[in-house]
């Protein structure tokens, strides 16, 4: 099967352990470095993999061993990481969002675009069994033509369980730009691009008050919308709606549900890689799970570094994450307009993925 794949991880934090314990697991991958400002951080985590350094960030960036930099940084310094990869000669897959606004993902994109590197960025989800089901259903008419779905996450807010939440209220966080990339790229990998928005949001509060942890009590501010919900026109016209909150207390509706003609399906969660598909056909009186038939099976964050060995693009690539960045973006300019935004970006449907394990040979 050739050469692994050779990988430097930059950024250690709680995120990190994931990637980890999947590139652990990879044969076509090889862990050779990791980096952390907090050079403590680094190390502890070089020390749980034989052959693994704990190097400075430059250091590692002009490693010339590494061939991938995986980019598991904060939001705000995605691009700032990514750009000097690119500018040492390295491809480059990221943590979700690309990068914290549209403009430097575009950046990001036109300097790897010039250095003949590629981009790929999370979620890779989208490539478990769960999603790529659904999507091999969709493709093989079991719901005939689509014409609709439905996307759905709700929460009171991360506040009550994450000890610094912080950056879940300002700009770049809220309910959409956090969890907005799992639910969208699933749509996007079973429909297709979107061509269009229209949205409204609301914030129902000024603070939040943290639940757990050393600063447990105290509050923090809000500064961006906690509850969106809009309408996608994807390129095929189906229609999706999106609801996004860090307000709502519970739901009972599904994560994800795709309607045709002819049926529906029940889509699992798109922040996991696996669960269950429901198909209910015309005529029929209940739904019925479907086998599974395509994705990677035991999947985990970081399966997408594989399609670096085969994939031209990589599905879970750079042009599908400043899509749906841009979706993102469009959606709130569409709420606080009152106007429905033209999405100026597109993207190819990503090809799908044959059911198969990721840690199998070859």
């Amino acid at each position: 099967m050739g050469q692994p794949l050779t990988v430097g991880i930059v950024g250690c934090g709680a995120i990190s352990a994931q990637y980890l314990k999947t590139i652990d697991r990879l044969p076509q991958v090889k862990l050779v470095a990791v980096a952390d400002l907090d050079t403590e951080r680094a190390r502890a985590a070089a020390a749980e993999y034989e052959g693994v350094e704990a190097l400075g960030v430059a250091e590692l960036i002009a490693d010339p061993r590494i061939r991938v930099v995986l980019n598991l940084t904060i939001p705000a310094a995605h691009a700032d990481v990514a750009l000097q990869a690119i500018a040492a000669g390295k491809d480059v897959y990221c943590e979700k969002p690309l990068a914290a606004t549209g403009e430097d993902a575009r950046r990001v994109l036109d300097a790897a675009r010039a250095a003949g590197v590629r981009v790929g960025c999370a979620p890779d989800t989208v490539l478990g069994t769960g999603t790529q089901t659904a999507r091999a259903a969709i493709d093989d008419g079991l719901i005939g033509r689509p014409i609709a779905a439905t996307a759905t996450m709700m929460t009171p807010g991360h506040e009550r369980w994450h000890p610094n939440p912080d950056f879940y209220y300002v700009p770049g966080g809220g309910p959409l730009l956090d969890m907005g990339p799992y639910y969208i790229s699933s749509l996007v990998t079973m429909l297709g691009p979107v061509r269009s928005v229209i949205g409204a949001a609301s914030r129902t509060r000024s603070k939040r008050t943290i639940g757990s942890g050393p600063r447990q009590g105290e509050e923090i501010p809000v500064t961006v919308d906690t509850h969106v919900t809009g309408v996608l026109v994807h390129e095929s016209g189906v229609l999706s709606t999106l609801v996004m909150s860090f307000d709502a207390v519970a739901t009972r509706a599904p994560n994800i549900e795709v309607h045709g003609e002819r049926g529906s399906l029940v889509v699992p969660d798109p922040n996991r890689f696996d669960g269950s598909v429901l198909l209910t056909k015309l005529g029929d009186g209940e739904a019925r799970e479907l086998p599974v038939s395509a994705g990677y099976t035991e999947a985990g964050r970081g399966v997408g570094l594989i399609d670096f060995l085969s994939e031209p693009e990589p599905r879970a690539g750079g042009t599908m994450a400043f899509h749906v960045l841009d979706v993102m973006e469009s959606l709130l300019a569409s709420a606080h307009s009152g106007r429905s935004v033209d999405v100026e970006s597109t993207c190819e449907r990503p090809a799908p993925v044959a059911f198969h394990d990721p840690a199998a040979q070859g």
